[in-house]
């Protein structure tokens, strides 16, 4: 094979692996606010991350504390905390749950979906097991596009905040971004499986 034609191959291919994250930001392109100019909604969807015995994860945590903002500004009026609840996983919306309440969050104010394995199933569940139709959805900034993306793909009217302060950590910042290029490829698998099932 010529080198011309390796390079067209090897172009074509890094456009066909970027492009799931293109259409993420596109999708959600004009849905991504800071935390002062998000518009209102009923209800913010945090998404869940790591958990540890005596808390949650510094990102878990800036993630809680950027959702008893909005609660306490009144963009939101409730919270919808969606992790994995299960042992292994460190019973992350009980720890999620636990943080707010210690923010000073009402308890009543909190919603817990125990089942929101991945970004995809809290999205999902939040429309079909919450009956969820507008919200604000809280995670990082890296993780943000698909995030709202998947929201709005199931019906959800989303719009997202993301917590900017990885921006100053290199690494985990290129760690994140680099991540979600193979999470926004099973992003689109998982939307096409959805549509193809309810066509």
């Amino acid at each position: 094979m010529r080198t011309g034609t390796w390079t067209r191959a090897a172009v074509a291919g890094v456009a066909l692996a970027l492009a799931p994250t293109a259409w993420m930001y596109a999708a959600s392109a004009r849905r991504r606010f800071g935390a002062a100019e998000v518009p209102e909604r009923p209800v913010a969807i945090v998404l869940g991350a790591a958990a540890w015995p005596d808390g949650p994860s510094p990102l878990l945590a800036r993630r809680l504390d950027l959702a008893a903002e909005l609660l306490r500004s009144g963009k939101v009026r409730a919270l919808l905390v969606s992790g994995d609840n299960r042992r292994e996983s460190g019973f992350e919306t009980d720890v999620m749950t636990d943080h707010l309440v210690r923010q000073g969050v009402p308890e009543e104010a909190i919603t817990a979906d125990p089942a929101g394995y991945r970004t995809w199933e809290s999205c999902v569940r939040a429309r079909g097991a919450y009956g969820v139709t507008a919200a604000t959805v809280v995670t990082q900034s890296f993780h943000l596009p698909r995030a709202v993306t998947l929201c709005r793909a199931v019906g959800v009217d989303a719009v997202g905040v993301g917590d900017p302060s990885l921006a100053r950590r290199s690494r985990s910042t290129g760690y994140g971004y680099l991540r979600e290029l193979g999470a926004n490829a099973r992003a689109v698998c998982d939307v096409v499986r959805w549509l193809s099932r309810r066509s």
